[in-house]
């Protein structure tokens, strides 16, 4: 049901086609692997465990106080504690999940497809992008990303991920571990 509910939002938003169009004219090139819809990042394993690079597993936050919006992107195999994440990035009386209906409505996915790719979508910069500095600091040849659906998985460089978030209007806090 959750895996329709995306197939419906992407075609009232940008979808996959309107961000590989955009990876395209930021002269970004990646890699795709279709696979079956994954929710979890244990039911994708067997679909890209073999990928070089880095897997994400991708957290759509508000705080508590303040009620901002944030997307936290961490290594597949990072173990997260929000209460601590919250402290690190100074988040009012720290995190908890944002409803679905949120994240549709900035940015234009459901449970289970939410990226950072989904940023294309947040035009206004309501939703504060953070990342595990393991992407950006480890050397990784390639990091992987859902683009806009969990029914496949794309790679590209680093330095060209970067580009991508900075062309959408976000710049990255990077969180240490």
């Amino acid at each position: 049901m959750i895996a329709e509910d995306c197939k419906n939002v992407l075609k009232m938003v940008g979808g996959r086609k309107e961000l590989m169009e955009y990876l395209e004219n930021l002269g970004i090139t990646s890699e795709t692997v279709e696979h079956p819809a994954v929710f979890t990042v244990e039911a994708m394993m067997p679909y890209v465990g073999h990928l070089s690079g880095a897997l994400s597993k991708n957290l759509f936050l508000k705080d508590k106080k303040k009620k901002r919006l944030w997307l936290f992107t961490a290594l597949a195999t990072r173990e997260i504690n929000l209460n601590d994440l919250a402290k690190k990035v100074g988040a009012g009386g720290g995190f908890r999940f944002a409803d679905e209906a949120v994240m549709l409505e900035k940015l234009g996915v459901g449970q289970g497809c939410v990226t950072p790719l989904s940023l294309f979508n947040d035009s206004q910069q309501e939703v504060t992008f953070l990342l595990d500095a393991s992407f950006v600091e480890d050397n990784h040849e390639k990091v992987n990303f859902h683009p806009m659906t969990n029914e496949a998985t794309i790679g590209m460089k680093p330095e060209d991920f970067i580009k991508f978030v900075k062309a959408t209007g976000h710049d990255p806090v990077i969180v240490h571990f």
